[in-house]
């Protein structure tokens, strides 16, 4: 893990958060949590936190310790000041004379000491930061560390390798009662540099941004080498004598998914080769569904994940999936009071040495299940080289998967109409295009933007090329066409909207235009609609969720200007292209 401190860029943090009167201390402390945020290797979207102890004067001009915490569910990666919600020290360090103090009661008095009321609700973790008595505390969930804490004898390694300079604090939920075990352990050994939570993740902590930061770096680096040291042992991989359609697969995970939960799923498939390795091994697949490498993901990717054996038992096997989770359900369900069961779909769908499936209801969604299991895969393989995974058992597996406090975290979001639904549109960098797609994305919808022309694409608005991919396609090249639907579908497992936009106007007398000049407004104003619609309807038929095609034709199909003859005849036919899909589309519905 490299050190990735920078006196300059810190200077200017400082310098730049000075302009909002935010001071020095809270600058580098912003600075330091975005920096452990955008390593993968030890937070992933939303986990983690760190806070910061500093003082404050009141409404009454007395000068106060107050604590700075990251907000619940925030990203460290890119958070602001309004992500570091600062409370009130005193009262909370007195919370440690309790015997006990549950959830409800905790989060009401944390808001209660909250500066702004306005603020974000504190990190779970809030106790335990302000009990420690350091300036600044730092806590990420590193793959490396996770490797060390899953073991069966986590304990005796963390103290072969860390020696004295780190606690070590057993799996208890995050709360109240962590805070204080972890308390206790510090005051053990005061000279301590952090804390290793086993089966959660690592502390640290130091008076400066540096100091905490560096240590969190150090300790992660000297967990990765001791990894590095052990010997690779050697991994059975099973060989397979066929091979998967991709998108044939994901047309029909999808319509499964949607059956058992009547809305849309984006499903994402990858087969990076770190996925199609992990996922050919005897070994490792047999550790895949022990439990979460911390229980942060479990709300992302549920406990188990589903293994698709055998690819002509898809609808079969998700149902199964679904059954052994409400068993599940049942089972545990008394350990939350209030409990309400979640949808059944599994995150991540395996096809044994061919790739993955990261399904969420949104392409966010899919990708943050994508980078989970990915971190998943290098934490149980490094595990394995130690010695022998062990995760939680699974009835703290089920109290942190329906823990109001960390369902809050995704269970707050609003969903918009089209959510879940893919929407295509050709011709999709020009002035039409972009204004449908903004349309789209407003309504909560993916979408993807077809074109070719290299000005447009060049020039598209930031905000719609954030929200949308793009795809260079030559829409008159019926291959190209094909290529770029595939890749649509393994990248958002399905397609339910085209909006065929593509189009150019050519004018010029009917007596006296040049052949070529019809034959190119042929290509561009009905074959581009022809190709496209046609491939779309055999994905709507093998997706068997309905589909929707919207024909941009222009009044000229029926009403001819002057010179705009070579541009209305291929419109006109691209009418009758519509005209005739509806009636072979009711065909196709009064025979199903």
């Amino acid at each position: 893990m490299r050190n990735k401190w920078n006196q300059k860029i810190a200077n200017s943090y400082i310098s730049s958060f000075q302009k909002k009167g935010i001071k020095k201390d809270l600058s580098l402390r912003i600075y330091t949590t975005h920096l452990l945020g955008k390593e993968p290797d030890l937070v992933l979207h939303g986990g983690g936190n760190t806070s910061l102890k500093s003082f404050n004067r009141n409404i009454l001009g007395k000068e106060v310790e107050i604590i700075y915490v990251k907000g619940s569910g925030w990203n460290m990666a890119d958070l602001s000041e309004e992500g570091m919600p600062g409370l009130e020290l005193e009262p909370l360090k007195k919370t440690l004379r309790l015997k006990k103090l549950n959830d409800e009661k905790m989060v009401n008095y944390l808001r209660k000491n909250l500066i702004n009321n306005k603020s974000p609700n504190p990190s779970v973790e809030t106790l335990l930061h302000a009990y420690l008595p350091h300036k600044y505390v730092d806590h990420t969930h590193s793959v490396a560390i996770l490797s060390i804490a899953n073991q069966v004898n986590s304990i005796e390694i963390c103290k072969k390798i860390f020696k004295n300079k780190i606690g070590v604090v057993p799996y208890i939920m995050p709360g109240f009662e962590l805070a204080v075990k972890a308390y206790m352990e510090f005051n053990k050994d005061k000279d301590i540099e952090g804390l290793i939570l086993l089966h959660h993740g690592i502390f640290t902590f130091g008076n400066t941004a540096k100091k905490s930061y560096e240590r969190m770096i150090k300790y992660v680096t000297i967990a990765e080498k001791f990894i590095n040291q052990q010997k690779r042992k050697n991994i059975r991989h099973r060989k397979f004598n066929y091979s998967y359609d991709s998108n044939d697969i994901s047309l029909k995970i999808r319509k499964s998914v949607y059956d058992l939960s009547e809305r849309k799923w984006i499903l994402n498939f990858c087969n990076l080769k770190k996925i199609t390795e992990f996922t050919s091994s005897k070994e490792l697949l047999n550790l895949i569904n022990k439990g979460p490498v911390t229980p942060d993901h479990v709300i992302r990717i549920k406990p188990n994940l589903l293994i698709l054996k055998n690819n002509n038992l898809i609808d079969r096997n998700i149902k199964k999936f679904a059954f052994q989770y409400s068993k599940y359900f049942s089972k545990y369900k008394k350990f939350v009071k209030g409990a309400i069961i979640s949808d059944l779909i599994p995150r991540i769908i395996i096809l044994p040495g061919s790739g993955a499936f990261s399904l969420g209801r949104s392409f966010k969604e899919s990708q943050i299940s994508l980078d989970i299991f990915l971190s998943v895969i290098k934490s149980i393989g490094w595990a394995k080289r130690i010695g022998n995974f062990k995760s939680i058992p699974k009835k703290e597996i089920f109290k942190m998967e329906y823990w109001p406090l960390e369902r809050a975290k995704i269970s707050n979001k609003k969903e918009s109409n089209l959510s879940g639904n893919v929407v295509v549109i050709t011709g999709g960098c020009g002035t039409i295009g972009i204004a449908t797609a903004e349309e789209f994305i407003n309504e909560g919808a993916e979408v993807v933007l077809l074109d070719n022309d290299k000005n447009n694409i060049a020039s598209i608005p930031k905000n719609i090329k954030s929200k949308s991919i793009i795809i260079n396609c030559d829409l008159t090249n019926n291959l190209m066409v094909k290529k770029a639907l595939k890749k649509i579908i393994n990248t958002y497992g399905g397609i339910d909207i085209i909006v065929s936009n593509a189009g150019r106007a050519f004018e010029g007398e009917m007596m006296n235009v040049k052949a070529e000049t019809i034959k190119k407004s042929y290509e561009i104003n009905f074959y581009s609609h022809q190709y496209i619609s046609q491939e779309a309807v055999k994905i709507f038929k093998k997706q068997r969720l309905g589909g929707l095609i919207l024909f941009n034709i222009s009044k000229q199909s029926i009403n001819p200007g002057k010179n705009f003859g070579p541009y209305g005849l291929p419109k006109s036919s691209t009418l009758f292209l519509m005209k005739h899909g509806i009636l072979e589309s009711i065909k196709i519905f009064l025979k199903e």
